[in-house]
């Protein structure tokens, strides 16, 4: 009798615990639990809250947070008996549910939970602490922690902590900081913005680079992860885990924990607050709303590729996603939603967009090219479907209403046209806004009819480095002087990537394909593609100043980086202030400037500076 009431209690301290407060139990939305996890069964599989001998347990991926608020911020860890990710909702057969947890029948679940306790302090050493809580987790999410801690002050740097419970197992310190109030002055903001990590292509030193030089925090637009497949595990150095294309709930998870293997993404996880977004690959490459080039929504793909329905596997990749990334579901009653708007202050609006999944119209899939061509300035066509495109332009109207000063946007793809003809034998990438003209100009229709200013475009996905006037060159009513940039309404600042491959070639072919594009495109100010890295955005109420910067190599892992081009926006100008980058950059091609290459090179870590020069960009197989 005495061991039944134990063992009751033991229920009742697991059930009063609360377990909302991981809120990976909710993914992918709360409001469906038939899709969702059901946490009475996962309950009633096991009686005993602290099951597991704390050295059983291992914080296996660091800390990280994200999407912060003015009073709260999303923070995340892993800890787990085991690294190897969870095989339950693998794909099965029968008129099981599309998420079914009962897995016993299929995979043998974990019996009981973990427990953590959080703490956030004021300092590293919790001197005062501002909130702390419990959760749980299980083999059910990946053994993952997604907790939003609150009780805090606007624009603060916080300290943050996770413990198992009843022990002294601690995870990684980490560091956080939440958004200014939506009516905070606000004199300056730093943002670095990446995009575009393939693990086997080389190493995330971009990301760690801007951690150990701490000025900014961090936005990420999308191809986090990748999801094909290259190298040997146990022979090459960056192989991918699994090792090929990836379609299950498993193989997703497998793969972005293996990305949070490298050293440097680590690093700018549990040191800055990220806002991301998805772009294709953490899905599969050109993804649109009824599939993608690697999976066709057709019997003959199905079967070919993977035997895992286009849905069935855009709903595994979008729920690893949100169990292994700190960011919040803004709307939990649309799982596939990601797009969301930070205030910050009265500085600026930053708005996150969805160009790829949420409803995008059919792209190119390399066998209908020619088609989309064809149709790219339909009507009809949209990147982003109407829901999120009307919220979208109430977002922009909005924020000119309450007086923010700068209209940030965060999107996956090149807003400005491009003409490719000096890189490729074709001018038009479909895949990018060109593909989507009518929604392009319904943007900058809003834009200049409501005479919005300061807008900013920010992008990724393309692998090099872009800088342009925002303009309507379709339009006569709006005139664009390419010397001056009269006529321009905004600028857009695209990035390279992380590690995944640019233009190819020597830094020399690199910059002779942009001295083509600039001389084919007017509003292009600046064209780079031969390095890997980022961009920061020094944010002011008086201009944003961008700084661009390279890695001279990603097939080691080292501190060095070049700074490649810096370029300025006054407030009230909408266009890149003349001279551009102050007319010299240290590679690419400038519309009307020269190139200067040095080669001087930042240690990140020493602080020294250096001449460097690598031969090798990528890793070699």
């Amino acid at each position: 009798m005495a061991s039944y009431l134990v063992a009751a209690l033991s229920v009742t301290s697991v059930v009063s615990a609360s377990w909302d407060g991981n809120l990976n139990y909710n993914s992918p939305s709360r409001r469906h639990p038939s899709l969702g996890i059901d946490v009475p069964k996962v309950v009633k599989r096991g009686i005993q809250p602290r099951s597991w001998d704390p050295p059983q347990l291992n914080f296996t991926h660091g800390v990280a947070s994200g999407d912060p608020y003015p009073n709260s911020v999303v923070l995340w860890t892993r800890i787990s008996p085991t690294i190897v990710n969870d095989r339950s909702n693998v794909t099965v057969s029968g008129s099981v549910a599309l998420y079914n947890h009962d897995t016993e029948t299929y995979i043998k679940a974990a019996t009981n939970p973990v427990c953590v306790e959080y703490q956030v302090g004021s300092d590293k050493n919790f001197t005062k602490v501002l909130d702390k809580g419990t959760a749980y987790t299980t083999s059910d999410i990946d053994y993952t922690v997604k907790v939003e801690a609150k009780n805090l002050k606007p624009f603060t740097q916080y300290y943050y902590q996770f413990t198992v419970c009843g022990s002294t197992k601690k995870s990684p310190l980490g560091r956080t900081k939440t958004s200014p109030g939506v009516d905070d002055d606000v004199t300056k903001i730093g943002l670095a913005v990446y995009s575009c990590s393939n693990y086997p292509n080389g190493y995330f030193n971009a990301y760690g680079n801007a951690a150990r030089k701490d000025k900014v925090d961090y936005i990420h637009l999308g191809d986090y992860i990748y999801e094909t497949g290259k190298g040997t595990l146990g022979k090459d150095p960056r192989a991918t885990n699994p090792k090929g294309e990836i379609f299950t709930l498993y193989d997703y998870r497998t793969r972005i924990a293996q990305y949070r293997t490298d050293l440097d993404l680590r690093l700018s996880h549990q040191q800055f607050p990220w806002i991301p977004v998805w772009d294709d690959h953490e899905v599969s490459n050109n993804g649109y709303r009824d599939g993608s080039s690697g999976l066709n929504n057709t019997e003959d793909s199905f079967r070919k590729d993977g035997g895992v329905s286009v849905d069935q596997r855009k709903m595994n990749a979008v729920r690893a996603y949100f169990e292994w990334m700190p960011i919040r579901q803004v709307d939990m009653d649309d799982n596939l939603r990601i797009w969301r708007t930070f205030q910050m202050g009265k500085l600026f609006d930053l708005i996150m967009l969805d160009t790829r999944n949420y409803d995008r119209s059919i792209t190119t899939l390399n066998w209908n090219d020619e088609y989309v061509a064809e149709i790219k300035d339909d009507a009809g066509r949209t990147l982003m479907g109407g829901r999120q495109e009307n919220w979208f332009y109430g977002q922009l109207s909005k924020s000119k209403q309450r007086e923010a000063v700068w209209r940030i946007v965060g999107n996956q793809i090149i807003f400005s046209r491009i003409n490719n003809t000096a890189r490729s034998s074709e001018w038009l990438n479909a895949d990018q806004w060109d593909g989507y003209t009518a929604n392009r100009n319904r943007t900058l229709a809003h834009l200049y009819t409501n005479k919005i200013p300061n807008t900013i475009m920010l992008a990724g996905d393309s692998h090099a480095n872009w800088v342009s006037d925002l303009v309507w060159l379709d339009e006569p009513n709006y005139p664009y002087d390419q010397a001056t940039g009269a006529g321009s309404i905004g600028v857009e600042f695209a990035g390279t990537a992380v590690s995944s491959s640019g233009f190819g070639g020597t830094i020399s072919s690199a910059n002779t394909k942009s001295k083509g594009l600039v001389k084919d495109n007017r509003e292009l100010q600046w064209s780079e593609g031969y390095y890997r890295g980022y961009y920061e955005l020094q944010i002011s109420p008086k201009a944003i100043v961008a700084n661009y910067y390279g890695c001279p190599t990603v097939a080691t892992r080292n501190p060095f980086e070049i700074s490649l081009a810096n370029f300025t926006v006054l407030v009230g100008e909408n266009r890149i202030q003349r001279s551009v980058a102050n007319g010299t950059v240290e590679s690419g091609a400038l519309q009307r400037g020269s190139l200067k290459m040095t080669n001087l090179t930042l240690n990140t870590e020493t602080g020294g500076w250096n001449v460097t020069s690598f031969d090798q960009m990528f890793i070699k197989y």
